[in-house]
């Protein structure tokens, strides 16, 4: 199994928290947690983290249900995923693909 395939797991068994930051970001950004759960099952890795502490965590490019590009911060835990953050990406930051970020001048 691959780690999109561990997540979409989590995710479809309601083995999934969302943490006291990513629940103020999305309220914020005027996001709703089913786009973070369709983003997830529809979504591709485009980053991975694998020395962040408390545990490894992921950057994943999805779709809301209105097909909106978002970008999800995802904690992999033994028993569960932590929603870090999300947000809709900008293209400021990103390139047009939106899965590679623009370098810095």
């Amino acid at each position: 199994m691959d780690k999109m395939d561990e997540i979409r797991n989590f995710c479809s068994n309601g083995s999934i928290l969302l943490t006291k930051h990513a629940a103020y970001r999305l309220e914020e950004r005027g996001i709703k947690f089913l786009n973070v759960k369709s983003g997830i099952m529809n979504g591709e890795l485009i980053e991975d983290y694998p020395t962040d502490h408390p545990n490894p965590s992921v950057l994943i490019l999805g779709h809301t249900e209105n097909n909106i590009p978002i970008h999800i911060v995802v904690g992999i835990g033994n028993l569960d995923i932590q929603i870090i953050t999300a947000y809709f990406p900008s293209h400021t930051k990103w390139e047009n693909d939106l899965k590679n970020r623009k370098e810095v001048n």
